[in-house]
């Protein structure tokens, strides 16, 4: 008996198909981020998906993240290769292959797919894009300043408002200051002191009273009802607890870090690093950017353990409802920080280094929220159809013709007829299709059909009779007009991405 052996098709977990509208919406929002990036004189990077796993370093491992959380393989050559887990790695790769010859400090962007081996969930992928903006070779923190500026406006110029948005800044530093003064320093404590950071990185889902709980024994998915699964905890007395819980309760601006000064006591790390936050607050106050736009939070806990200065945090502040319908803030789209020790990797001498990624997915479905994505599918090109299969050298001469004025144009490739031709054109979301017969070949003309006017039309038309009679919205020209007339009809939809010359 013969079997049927045809492959299933089946989108992989964790991974999604994206078409139409999103693929515009997306496009539309990447050159937004894009101008303000170059306006801020960065310069344009691209960097292969596929890595050397030795380069992209060691990441922060997840309890539910298998394997690392890098999709790995080797080559012929028993290499081990890695598709690439973020932007910034391969950044440091870069830089350091070609260090003599890059300007120092060397400003770049770059976009594109990353790809993480974890267990897929809600929100939860495993490739997606960010789009990523850094600086090397700078090793004042007026460069932590300055990213934190460009991204409060790249979120406005996507179309969030200020008062949507906070950029909140905190500084490793002060953190490894506090782990410090509760007798967590040294590599002996390395798997508490992540610990420590996760319990901090959950503040805003589960309150400080959470928090406390993850510090000391630990804490019940339900706790009231103690119940679900139970997360243990980094197991600190309650005075160490009280002083994390005072670093992370401290409050912003000027105030919070005078409360820092006595979290952080006499460790040195600590001292140093709220100098460098009074400096940033000092330059952001400067340019103008302590409106709100941009504040001091020791809150903001970045979880990847290279960061090693600043860091700091995109917050949309604006509510959304939760899969329970209770109100809860957006919360963050973009972040990143200070990362002196990663081209240090592979030089052996400090390089500093600041950057920040923009979740490209999550930004955009913050437009969606807001109603400010540019939903509107793409409109289509010009279909030019086929009435005489033996006269397709015509037809495609007309298509020809319309693509080197500029305008997007196909000729119809398929073996079906009229009817059949007009619904694909709909499907194409073309705004006019043009139609040339024998009667029309032999007068020099061509039928022009504005769909976008003639579906206005046809809606206020009701009797199919009436309809027939009036023929909304299709026109004969000249052929040598044809093209002119395309534009009108082109101009009236007043759609720039057709491709028509300014």
């Amino acid at each position: 008996m013969a079997t049927d052996t045809k492959p299933k098709a089946r989108l992989p977990r964790g991974l999604v198909d994206r078409t139409g509208a999103e693929l515009v919406a997306t496009r539309a929002m990447l050159e937004k981020i894009r101008a303000v990036y170059e306006l801020y004189g960065f310069e344009a990077l691209e960097t292969p998906a596929i890595e050397y796993t030795d380069a992209l370093g060691k990441f922060l491992p997840d309890q539910d993240r298998p394997n690392e959380g890098v999709f790995s393989f080797q080559d012929d050559d028993d290499q081990w290769l890695s598709l690439r887990y973020d932007l910034t790695a391969p950044l440091a790769r870069y830089v350091a292959e070609h260090f003599d010859a890059l300007p120092k400090p060397y400003r770049s962007y770059r976009n594109g797919y990353v790809f993480r081996n974890e267990k897929p969930g809600p929100g939860r992928f495993r490739q997606f894009m960010q789009f990523d903006a850094d600086t090397v070779g700078a090793p004042s923190v007026a460069a932590d300043a300055e990213i934190c500026m460009m991204a409060a406006d790249t979120l406005e110029a996507v179309g969030i408002q200020r008062g949507d948005y906070v950029i909140k800044i905190n500084n490793r530093k002060v953190l490894d200051g506090v782990l410090e003064a509760i007798g967590l320093g040294g590599a002996e404590n390395a798997g508490r002191r992540l610990t420590v950071l996760r319990a901090i990185d959950k503040l805003d889902k589960i309150g400080p009273a959470g928090v406390r709980d993850l510090l000391g024994a630990g804490r019940w998915e339900n706790p009231e009802a103690k119940s679900g699964d139970f997360t243990k905890g980094a197991g600190l007395e309650s005075a160490a607890i009280d002083r994390v819980i005072a670093f992370v309760e401290a409050g912003t601006g000027t105030a919070g870090l005078a409360k820092l000064d006595a979290v952080v006591g006499e460790s040195e790390a600590g001292k140093a690093g709220l100098a460098e936050l009074r400096e940033i607050a000092a330059l952001i106050a400067a340019a103008g950017y302590d409106d709100g736009r941009i504040v001091i939070d020791p809150s903001v806990v970045r979880g990847l353990e290279y960061y090693t200065g600043p860091v700091y945090e995109a917050e949309l502040t604006f509510e959304v409802k939760d899969e329970k319908g209770r109100p809860v803030r957006f919360g963050s789209v973009a972040g990143g920080g200070r990362y002196d020790g990663l081209v240090a990797r592979f030089r052996g001498e400090p390089v500093p280094a600041t950057g920040f990624s923009i979740g490209v997915s999550r930004l955009l479905h913050a437009l969606a929220h807001l109603g400010k994505m540019e939903t509107l599918a793409e409109i289509g090109p010009v279909v030019v159809l086929v009435m005489d299969r033996d006269r397709a050298a015509d037809y495609m001469a007309m298509v020809a013709k319309l693509r080197a004025n500029g305008i997007r144009a196909e000729m119809y490739l398929g073996g079906s007829g009229m009817k059949a031709q007009m619904k694909y054109a709909d499907k194409r979301n073309a705004p006019a299709v043009i139609i040339q017969g024998s009667n029309e070949k032999d007068a020099g003309e061509v039928q022009i059909k504005d769909l976008v006017e003639g579906a206005r039309i046809a809606a206020d038309i009701a009797d199919h009779a009436e309809y027939r009679a009036a023929r909304p919205a299709q026109f004969s020209v000249k052929e040598e007009e044809m093209v002119e007339a395309i534009r009108g009809v082109l101009e009236r939809r007043a759609a720039p991405s057709l491709g028509l010359d300014d």
